[in-house]
């Protein structure tokens, strides 16, 4: 007997398996791929679904509380207060000019009632965060102008949701704050009061849960503990009446700042990825082909005004922002589509009785489509582009120019901030070198953030936690790891996905050298070496030595041991030969210090008579 729960499992991860990197490969994106996927198993396609699609939108929906936890760790207030103009400027121009335009046309033209005609302007005024972002990291647009504008617009939107939750309830007949029969005024006040509650309490409690946890070193109970703030905060605002997402929006702002914030993404993001995977394969199983079938007129004129419309805004404003005309069409193309929310908005509404099944389905299937097309549309906009400007390259060099000038200083990775560490770091801040720091020790978190570093916490050998910290763009990445084999593995990872980033290594001892060059690495660093220089050079000073010689002795045999390392590593394999050749190399290195002192007839000891100060007034060096 095969269980069923298994076999919907099975079916979904088939699906997706198979269609998205087919739409990858085509130039289309993951979101298109999930699409298609659902709609091939749906129950318009080859109804593989043993459930009702409403039931599964419903788990995968926590799939978009997820994402707004994430977006609430974004908002942290340098950030903020960094892209604050084209947040505020040209995010909140977008959305309210896009929703009055809409909401005119829905009220006056269409002629639906106003409270209809807020919800679909509202929610259609908003583009996909998946969608656009996607679209122009995967063209190496996300650093641009236009990505930076179009990623600063969709911050704005995804903050937008949280308002347009909450007013949704107040255009419904029956609060849904009040929909047990309490008092409106009661229901607002608990609203308040959970508000200040994750607020307060995540501030004096959740941090130092965070830091507990994190002294266990138990990857897996601090991703548990991760998805127990979602949840509760998520449970908390559900309790009061409002979506489970502002709970877990309010939890990211609350942790935005703290040092652990980069664990809980790297925890999180594949937990949010599978479930708005599942989330969109919901919604192309929900898009009634019969519908499409009955209203194919309606649907091309629907699709077509919504992304003219909102492109010719989004254009318009990136001209306002002095953008070039070839950025100005790429955000206009990457923002022209619905957005991921309007389903969610959409389901809410439904919920509130604020609109009908039938124009919430043609709703749905608009923006899905306009989802689907947006790869489509940026192609043949790039292909028209190619074709018409003329002058394309002096526009390219302009905007590249632009960007350069634009582009923060690239960091300094320095992966392990203990002892060693420290010393590299403290040297590099004090000549104004923009670090980037990586370190999995709680207490030496808890040390760095009260000296204002820049701190990521996690395992360094993580590869999320390196491309969170800027290893894509970094100049360089100091790996000072006090564990052989963390080093090694980290080197090894760094060199495969990051080749042109430039590796100086921390070595634990001359066999540990041998190893990292046997995976290519040569710019490696002893690390008891140069303080062990220093101490012999100080032993021979305190056996009688003049200062100059101890210093000269102490260069010869730095060199001469580098030099050796060179022709050691050969044979650092055959036990017996590198043993012989290193006693060699020792009674080599002697003979040559003794050559040295006749050849220069300087007695590298002090005399008697330096010895008691009596040296005739010459100076002891």
């Amino acid at each position: 007997m095969v269980d069923g729960l298994l076999l919907q499992v099975f079916t979904f991860l088939g699906a997706a398996i198979i269609s998205v990197p087919l739409a990858k490969r085509l130039g289309l994106g993951s979101v298109v791929g999930y699409l298609l996927a659902g709609a091939v198993i749906g129950p318009f396609g080859l109804r593989l679904l043993g459930v009702p699609v409403s039931d599964i939108m419903h788990f995968a929906e926590f799939g978009v509380v997820l994402m707004l936890f994430l977006i609430g760790l974004e908002m942290a207030p340098k950030r903020l207060w960094a892209l604050r103009q084209q947040i505020f400027g040209v995010g909140l121009s977008q959305t309210l000019i896009t929703a009055a335009v809409l909401f005119a046309l829905c009220h006056w033209l269409i002629g639906w009632s106003a409270t209809l005609s807020v919800v679909v302007s509202l929610s259609l005024a908003l583009s996909s965060t998946a969608v656009g972002i996607q679209t122009l990291e995967e063209r190496g647009e996300l650093q641009s102008p236009a990505g930076r504008s179009s990623f600063s617009v969709l911050l704005f939107q995804d903050i937008a949701v949280i308002p347009i939750l909450a007013i949704f309830p107040l255009l419904a007949s029956t609060s849904s704050l009040a929909s047990d029969g309490e008092p409106t005024w009661l229901a607002i006040t608990k609203l308040a009061g959970m508000v200040a509650v994750i607020v307060v309490g995540g501030r004096t409690l959740l941090k130092p849960l965070l830091r507990i946890i994190a002294r266990t070193r138990l990857r897996e109970l601090f991703t548990g503990l991760a998805l127990l703030l979602v949840i509760g905060a998520a449970l908390a605002m559900q309790w009061v009446g409002i979506s489970p997402a502002l709970g877990a929006f309010l939890a990211g702002v609350v942790l935005a700042d703290s040092e652990y914030r980069h664990e809980l993404e790297s925890d999180l993001e594949p937990f949010k990825g599978l479930l708005l995977g599942v989330f969109f394969m919901s919604v192309g199983a929900s898009v009634d082909f019969n519908l499409l079938a009955d209203n194919v007129g309606n649907l091309t004129l629907a699709v077509i005004g919504l992304m003219v419309l909102k492109g010719v805004i989004l254009f318009a404003l990136g001209k306002i922002t002095r953008m070039t005309t070839r950025q100005c069409v790429r955000f206009a193309v990457s923002l022209a589509q619905g957005s991921e929310f309007a389903f969610v908005l959409l389901g809410f509404a439904a919920g509130l009785s604020l609109v009908d099944a039938a124009i919430r389905d043609m709703v749905v299937a608009t923006v899905a489509i306009s989802m689907f097309l947006t790869p489509l549309v940026w192609l043949l906009a790039e292909w028209i582009m190619q074709r018409a400007e003329t002058s394309s390259s002096q526009q390219s060099k302009a905007s590249a120019e632009q960007l350069a000038e634009e582009m923060p200083q690239k960091p300094v990775i320095i992966a392990g901030f203990g002892r060693f560490g420290q010393i590299v770091g403290r040297m590099l801040i004090s000549n104004g070198i923009a670090v980037n720091l990586l370190d999995q020790d709680p207490d030496h978190i808890d040390m760095l953030n009260g000296f204002g570093f820049n701190v990521f916490y996690g395992d360094a050998t993580r590869l999320d936690l390196l491309h969170a910290a800027g290893a894509d763009d970094a100049e360089l990445l100091v790996i000072a790891i006090d564990d052989r084999d963390k080093i090694t593995k980290l080197v090894t990872l760094a060199r495969r996905q990051f080749p042109e980033l430039k590796l100086l290594v921390r070595a634990i001892d001359r066999r540990h050298v041998y190893e990292l060059r046997d995976i290519g690495v040569y710019e490696t660093y002893r690390e008891t070496f140069g303080s062990a220089l220093e101490l012999g050079k100080d032993a021979l000073r305190a056996l009688g030595y003049r200062h100059r010689e101890a210093l000269n002795a102490m260069h010869r045999f730095r060199s001469r041991d580098l030099d050796d390392i060179d022709e050691l590593y050969k044979l650092w394999q055959d036990r017996a030969a590198y043993r012989s050749r290193a006693r060699a190399m020792n009674q080599q290195l002697h003979a040559l210090i003794e050559d040295d002192r006749e050849q220069t007839g300087v007695d590298p000891m002090w005399s008697e008579q330096e010895r008691t100060g009596d040296d005739g007034g010459r100076s002891p060096e």
